[in-house]
């Protein structure tokens, strides 16, 4: 069996979309199932049960031994949520108990980190382990991810495999019920349907034109390639980055959409919102040499590409992954 905390989410049902692929078919999917418009990721997906987040650490004491394998991208990711201790009981202390679990059971784990650890960027875009002891996260919801980084990192009890992912701007298809915390792909897709036009923020920094402002955006299909190759891979384990390794513009993301909408490029600026303004990235890179050293060598899908595939095959068509 193969367990998916967050499986009803984003990453989660494509990643079960993608181990079925490979014939893996005994999956425990965990989540909270409360959400239709969740839920609805899951259909036609091959799943052997489903457990609830609050009853998966019992679960586990039972069901333990029978696990092989343990993709915990279950959390709380709304960078705008400021209830530091929801994040911590949902993001950081859960974890923890996975982790133990995985221990106790001899499971290998794969976890969800985030690129949000790195803060505003001033010490760099590197996986080193060192690196999330320096960092300082500009929203709770990075700092809370940042602390089991660095809970892991000081265990001396760990899993005999174990690797988190810090996800940086993560695009496609099973997004759809995410609201504003949703992809600028899906955003532009939409506003551009609806007015043949987008708006994207205005720089509010000096170094940085309108629409200059730069994300590492990767394609969840590659995302969850790589998960795949690490559950097979069970060596070196630590924390990487999962990115494209190649930052791009906003205006780069929003011209892929309206070329692959088949539409003019109608492009306009607003006013960053007040609420995030003083702790908005404005350039992110992922340095992906760490994965691409223990044996990766899978290449990452271009934008342009990604975006093609994710309006043309999925968007379009309403169709989920």
């Amino acid at each position: 069996m193969i367990v998916v905390t967050g499986a009803v989410g984003f990453i989660g049902s494509c990643l079960i979309e993608r181990l079925n692929a490979e014939g893996f078919n005994d999956i425990i999917a965990v989540d909270l199932f409360d959400n239709e418009a969740k839920n609805a990721n899951l259909v036609g997906k091959k799943i052997l049960e489903r457990v609830s987040r609050e009853s998966f650490i019992d679960w586990l004491d039972t069901n333990g031994s029978k696990v092989e394998f343990i993709f915990h991208l279950g959390a709380r990711t709304d960078t705008a949520e400021f209830d530091m201790d929801l994040l911590n009981k949902l993001n950081t202390e859960y974890t923890k108990k996975v982790w133990k679990q995985c221990i106790a059971h001899q499971i290998p784990l794969v976890y969800a980190s985030s690129a949000a650890t790195y803060g505003d960027g001033a010490h760099g875009y590197n996986d080193a382990h060192d690196q999330p002891f320096q960092l300082e996260p500009l929203n709770p919801y990075g700092v809370s991810k940042n602390e089991f980084d660095k809970w892991a990192l000081t265990e001396e009890s760990q899993p005999f495999f174990w690797a988190g992912l810090k996800f940086f701007n993560v695009y496609g298809p099973n997004e759809y019920h995410k609201g504003r915390m949703a992809s600028v792909v899906l955003h532009a897709f939409k506003q551009i349907k609806e007015t043949n036009g987008m708006r994207l923020f205005r720089s509010h920094n000096p170094d940085f034109k309108n629409g200059e402002q730069m994300r590492d955006f990767v394609y969840v299909k590659d995302v969850v390639e790589v998960c795949c190759f690490l559950m097979h891979h069970r060596k070196n384990s630590g924390i990487y980055n999962l990115g494209s390794g190649k930052a791009r513009t906003f205006l780069d993301l929003t011209k892929s959409v309206f070329k692959a909408l088949d539409i003019k490029e109608d492009i306009d600026f607003i006013d960053t919102p007040e609420d995030i303004r003083e702790k908005y990235q404005y350039f992110t890179e992922a340095d992906m040499s760490k994965l691409k050293s223990i044996g990766y060598k899978r290449p990452f899908t271009s934008l342009e590409d990604g975006v093609k595939d994710y309006v043309g095959s999925y968007l379009l068509d309403n169709l989920k992954y």
